[in-house]
Order: structure tokens, then sequence, then C-alpha cells
């Protein structure tokens, strides 16, 4: 059905501010959980904060104090609503079956973003991501089958496999090749929503990283964060690119709006525990009202109108979290050897002899110590075999079938 959040009516903005009980939410509990709501609300705490923080640096560049005043307004309220998605997760879940709950996010988030892309160049962007993330949750999941009481398969489910994608080791390239062409600002409004969607996904996976990855006891564990967390920087520059690059601090600010608004009704469409989804509810609700000031003051700022030449006349399809097996296969037995050179992707083996990404490689690997590998012989030495679950077959790369990759 049809949705156009203009022309809905949400919450006021001056009766948004909820006190602390309403927002000392209760915990899902972990044992029970579909692992889809997880994802949606690792999701939507990344947006709440994007969100907060472009709210900040449109404040740091202006000069109008009354634009400062109305950010601050909104920005308080995403702070609440930020708590209250967070804040749903348990302590009962550690910081390792939480970084599970992330990556899967990545796997499953950017897979279907992927399919549903209309421009081509974007969703090559998207593919490539993918991989990257898809081997991050093999690595993260064999440290867990070491570390960790839980196994990785009772948090994603049978919904996404567990194998190696693009091995971590080769991921890390000169940042020069991490740069993407950007969108036009006459691109389709689902292009530019499916970029800010990935681009806060990552930034919040990167922001996760940083603030736990030093907490482990275990020296891998913490050296495994610490590298994936590079990668995860990475990714924020590849994705962060692909946003138009011209769009003014009033247009951001509405398309910011505009896209919680989707991804809010989006999840309404799905969450499959109602509680949860009266929280996707409250906080739609308010993102109509938050949109509506953000359209105004676009229209002071810019002299334009938002909903005249920036504004489809409803949202797009609602986004789903589903299961992406056989995607994730046909894109793993296509791309697997792909890197970054420019703005472009080529294959590791077509680079040129002294290409960037050997140097870079070199440096960052030093002594050919690599977390992401050691974990992997870790485990094998320990236990035998690579923790895995592919009840879709084999591998669909020959060399990636039962090696240390």
């Amino acid at each position: 059905m049809a949705f156009n959040p203009l022309t809905e009516t949400g919450i006021p903005l001056d009766q948004q501010l909820r006190n602390w009980r309403e927002l000392n939410v209760e915990p899902y509990d972990t044992r029970s959980v579909d692992p889809y709501t997880r994802c949606r609300i690792i999701v939507m705490n990344g947006a709440e904060m994007e969100s907060m923080w472009f709210g900040h640096q449109f404040a740091r560049h202006t000069t109008d104090l009354d634009v400062k005043r109305q950010l601050a307004q909104v920005r308080r309220i995403e702070t609440q609503q930020q708590k209250v998605n967070n804040w749903l997760i348990p302590a009962s879940e550690d910081s390792l079956e939480v970084t599970i709950g992330y990556e899967q996010v990545a796997v499953d988030l950017t897979a279907w973003v992927a399919q549903q892309e209309p421009d081509p160049y974007a969703k090559q962007c998207y593919d490539f991501g993918l991989l990257e993330d898809f081997d991050h949750l093999f690595r993260y999941a064999n440290l867990m089958d070491m570390t960790d009481p839980r196994k990785a398969t009772e948090l994603v489910g049978d919904l996404t496999e567990i194998m190696p994608g693009r091995p971590t080791v080769f991921e890390h390239r000169d940042p020069h090749d991490d740069i993407r062409r950007p969108l036009a600002r006459t691109s389709d409004p689902r292009s530019v929503m499916h970029a800010m969607t990935i681009t806060a996904a990552e930034q919040q996976t990167l922001n996760f990283y940083c603030n736990v990855g030093n907490r482990p006891e275990d020296p891998l564990a913490r050296a495994l964060y610490q590298e994936i967390a590079q990668i995860e920087e990475q990714h924020v520059s590849h994705y962060e690119s692909m946003l138009p690059a011209d769009a003014t601090w009033a247009e951001q600010l509405v398309m910011h709006e505009y896209n919680e608004c989707w991804l809010y009704w989006s999840f309404m469409q799905t969450e499959s525990d109602d509680r949860i989804r009266k929280v996707w509810e409250t906080h739609l609700a308010m993102e109509i009202e938050q949109l509506k000031s953000a359209v105004e003051l676009m229209k002071k700022l810019d002299g334009r109108d938002p909903a005249a030449e920036l504004l489809p006349e409803s949202l797009p399809e609602p986004l789903k979290f589903e299961s992406n097996k056989q995607y994730v296969r046909q894109v793993l037995a296509d791309q697997v050897s792909l890197t970054g050179d420019g703005t472009d992707f080529v294959r590791v083996d077509d680079l040129p002899e002294g290409h960037r990404y050997y140097e870079y490689q070199k440096k960052v690997h030093g002594d050919g110590w690599v977390p992401s590998e050691e974990v992997i012989g870790t485990h094998r030495q320990a236990k035998g075999e690579e923790y895995r679950s592919q009840p879709e077959g084999e591998h669909p790369v020959r060399e990636l079938r039962g090696q240390p990759h």
C-alpha cells in the first residue's frame, strides 16, 4: 500500500520527549528472539546514530542560531530514539554475540539492497562489499566457537550461511582504491536511500568494533577485532563516497528524515514481535513530523520544495530482511577474486606488477601474521576443522572448500 509520510499525521515535535521510565525499555529474550528482529534493531540503532551525527555536523557548519536550535530540538528526540532501539539489546548478549548480529545485518541487508538497486554501478559496489562482510561473519563465528558457550548458528538460524567469503586477508587495499563514483542528485531516490542505509549500518559497525574490540582478554580476539575494524573503515569510505556529493546540507537533512521514515515503515510491515513493532510505529510517527520540519527548513534555506523536486510521491517498497543464501553463493562464484582499482573493480590477477595494492598488503601484513587467518588456523588445530554452516551444499568456490581461508 502506498505511503507518503508528508500526507500523514505524526506526533507533534513538542510532544515527542519521553521520560526515563518510557525510555528504559525491556530488552528482547536473547534465546527466543527472531534473528531478523535482532537485525532490524541493529539497523535502526545505526540509522539513528547516523542521523544524530549528521545533525551535529550540520550545526557545526552553520552560523544561523535558529537552524542550530531546530537541529538541537530534533537531535534530542533522535537521541532518545537511539537509546530505545539500542536498549532493546539485552546485557545477556555479550559483545561477540552482538557482533554476529552485526555481520548478519551486513550480509542480508546488503544482499537485499543489491538485488533492488536500479543503478548497475551501485549494485556492483554492494556486491563487492557483501562478500567481505560475509567473510567477517565466518571469522567471528570461528572465534565464537572457541571462546563462547553459544554457537553462531544459534544466533543466525538457518537464514544465513557461515563459510568463507572474499578472505579478509585479501581485503586490505590502499585508500585510493576504496573511493567510488558518487550518485547524482538526480539519481533514483531508491539509490540514494540504499546508499544512506548501508553507510549508516557500516558506520555503526565501525563504531561498535572500535569501542568493544579491546574488551576481550584473548589476544587473538582483540587482534581480530582490530583487523576487521580496519576493513569496516574501508567500507564506510566505500559507501559514503557513493552519496551525492553536491547535495546541500538542508537537502541531506530531508533525505535523512525521509530515509528513516522508510526504514521504520518497512520494519512495521515485517516485524514478528508485537512489542517491538509498537516501537517502530511510535518512532515512525515521530519521524513523520521530523521530516516535515526538515522540509520547511529546506524551503527556508534553499528556496526549494523537496516535495516537488526531490521526494517521490510515496515510499519505495518496504526493505525486507530475508534469506539470501542463493544470491550470496552466486556473487561468491562470480566475484570472489575482485579488488578495487581506483573507482573500478578488477580481478586481483589483472593488477599490474607494482600496483599500490601489493605495497599496501606488504605494509599491513608485515611479517605475515594476519589475525583473520590465525583464528581459522587455531580453530582447525584445536578442533580439526573450521566452523561452518553450509545447508545449501559445498562452497561454490573450489579453492574455498575446507581451506584455511
